[in-house]
C-alpha cells in the first residue's frame, strides 16, 4: 500500500520585500507591540515613540523614506523577522486572498512565494491552519484578517 500523495507546500517567503513596501498597512495590536518590544530588547514605550506612529487612532510601524517597512532593508530582509507583527505573519493567508480566487490570483503577480500550481482550494485549507494555529484567525486590533467564522 503506498502513502497517499503530500500536498504541495502553498507558500514559501522568498524575501522579496513586495509586502513590505506601502505606507500605513502594518497596524500593530497589543500583542504585537509586547512581542516587538520584547524582541529589540526595549521597553514598549521606547519602541512605540521610535518606530511607530499613531494614525487614526492605531498604532502602526513607520514607514522609510524608500517607502518600506522601518524593519525591512534590500540587503538583509526583515531586520525583526522573529518579532515580527501578526499581520507580517499571516501573509499570504489574508481573508480576501483565502475566500477570493480572484484575489489569490492577483498575490502572484507580486509575490513568488505563492505556489499557483497547487491550486486555491490547497492554499485556502493550508492558510486557514496556518493562521489558526498561530492565533491570527481571533479578533483583535489589527488582526491581519478577521478570520472567525469563516467557514472551512
Amino acid at each position: 500500500m503506498s502513502a497517499a500523495p503530500q500536498a504541495p507546500v502553498v507558500f514559501v517567503c522568498r524575501m522579496c520585500g513586495h509586502c513590505c513596501e506601502g505606507t500605513g498597512g502594518i497596524v500593530l495590536a497589543a500583542r504585537d507591540r509586547a512581542r516587538l518590544a520584547a524582541h529589540l530588547g526595549l521597553p514598549e514605550a521606547a519602541m512605540a515613540e521610535r518606530y511607530a506612529e499613531t494614525v487614526g487612532g492605531k498604532v502602526r510601524l513607520r514607514c522609510g523614506d524608500d517607502g518600506f517597512c522601518v524593519f525591512y532593508s534590500r540587503e538583509r530582509g526583515c531586520a525583526v523577522h522573529a518579532g515580527r507583527p501578526d499581520i507580517c505573519r499571516a501573509w499570504p493567508f489574508f481573508r480576501g486572498n483565502l475566500v477570493d480566487r480572484s484575489s489569490w490570483e492577483m498575490i502572484q503577480d507580486d509575490c513568488p512565494g505563492v505556489c499557483a500550481p497547487a491550486g486555491h482550494a490547497e492554499f485556502r485549507r493550508q492558510g486557514l491552519a496556518y493562521v489558526r494555529a498561530l492565533g491570527v484567525d481571533e479578533t483583535d486590533e489589527g488582526a491581519p484578517g478577521a478570520l472567525l467564522n469563516l467557514p472551512d
